[in-house]
């Protein structure tokens, strides 16, 4: 097992100071393929990819086996094949990711209720005042990985830090296998040589932007004052002004809502026609509603993403005034934002179907009652003789 790194002073330190938060980043290691691995013996120290294997096909998660040949989710299956030609294909299992994953939360919920899980394989934990007493952040780091490993036989990196953005790349630092803390003193010694493509939050448009401005590391970005980045980057450039320094104030949020649900859909062939087209996105809008209901929730706005076979992409939406209701309901906007697309430029590659903006059903009706209500109450509304509506006056 990869021992523990810490850049700089103790992390024992930060915990003496009553201001410094204590927060980890928990990162399962190649959850998906490591899962695999477990449960089938004959996979195990073999390069792996969760996907589909066909001409179409996406890889879903690779082993570290497999990264080794440089294969990457999101890559084709046909790329990653060429890249390792010994590459295992697997048929991914999401029921199974879900019930280890929540096993996996069972066991971090042991040690503070103040988690904020980002996906099925990785988390941010406050422990500032944690549940059990173990003297340090990075004890309790060391701790739960450890019974992760007993209770699921899968491995976690953790990453210690003061603030979320820093515990994050810490957690990457040492991948797999490993843990690393930067306290508080290290955080902008840490973040100063450190690429801005390493930074989360700045993807490869934005890194590319930055490199046009000869913005290439940390210290670069802290050079710039936060007018100019304001006036390149807009309302993130505070973020990216703060983290340059190791400063994130952003909290662990254990409620924090979900944001949107959705599918897409990968097709073997190139799509054309409309019944083609249409019967996919059927069948998801029946997947994201089911979804829906599973967790008592609705959303009123409604997105399609279409990819086409040059991987250029388009995404349309609309906002409705009242939730959706039913499966139904949602295939009728669905179909709507398809048929502005049709017909298609090129052949259809991808589609997909989001429901956002949500809300809990319960909430949801109450609203469409009280319309129907205010639509309906005589003191509210009154037709004139000229048919234009008037609002009554108070008695």
């Amino acid at each position: 097992m990869t021992g523990t790194a810490v850049a700089g002073h103790p992390a024992a330190q930060a915990a003496q100071e009553p201001d410094v938060r204590r927060i980890i980043h928990v990162d399962m290691d190649a959850f998906y393929a490591s899962v695999e691995q477990r449960d089938n013996p004959a996979l195990r120290g073999r390069p792996v990819a969760v996907g589909g294997d066909r001409q179409r096909g996406v890889v879903a998660a690779a082993s570290y086996e497999a990264r080794r040949f440089g294969v990457r989710s999101a890559m084709p299956s046909v790329t990653a094949r060429r890249k390792c030609p010994e590459l295992v294909f697997v048929p991914p299992r999401f029921d199974v990711y879900r019930a280890v994953s929540a096993r996996i939360h069972e066991i971090l919920a042991r040690y503070t209720p103040l988690i904020q899980p980002l996906s099925l394989d990785e988390a941010y934990l406050d422990v500032t005042r944690p549940l059990l007493p173990r003297g340090s952040a990075t004890e309790i780091a060391r701790e739960l990985r450890a019974v992760i490993r007993a209770e699921t036989g899968l491995c976690a990196s953790a990453g210690v830090s003061y603030n979320k953005f820093l515990a994050k790349l810490a957690s990457d630092h040492r991948k797999p296998d490993g843990l690393f803390v930067i306290p508080p003193r290290q955080g902008a010694a840490f973040v100063a040589d450190l690429p801005v493509e390493r930074f989360h939050g700045i993807g490869p448009a934005t890194a590319a932007r930055m490199h046009a401005l000869g913005i290439h590391t940390g210290r670069d970005l802290r050079a710039r004052t936060l007018p100019e980045l304001t006036r390149h980057f807009g309302k993130v450039a505070a973020f990216y002004h703060g983290v340059a320094r190791g400063v994130d104030h952003r909290p662990v949020e254990p409620d924090r809502p979900r944001k949107s649900l959705g599918t897409e859909r990968t097709f073997e062939r190139d799509l054309y026609e409309w019944p083609d087209m249409l019967a996919p996105v059927s069948d998801m809008c029946a997947r994201v509603w089911h979804g829906c209901e599973r967790r008592d929730i609705t959303g009123r706005t409604v997105t399609l993403k279409v990819k086409y076979n040059d991987f250029r992409q388009i995404v349309r939406a609309c906002t409705l005034m009242q939730p959706v209701s039913s499966a139904g309901e949602l295939l009728v906007h669905a179909q709507g934002l398809l048929r502005g697309c049709f017909p298609p430029e090129r052949g259809v590659r991808l589609l997909g179907v989001t429901l956002s903006t949500l809300l809990p059903r319960a909430q949801a009706l109450t609203r469409q009652l009280a319309l129907a209500l205010e639509v309906q109450s005589p003191d509210s509304v009154s037709i004139g003789g000229n048919g234009v509506g008037r609002r009554s006056a108070g008695r």
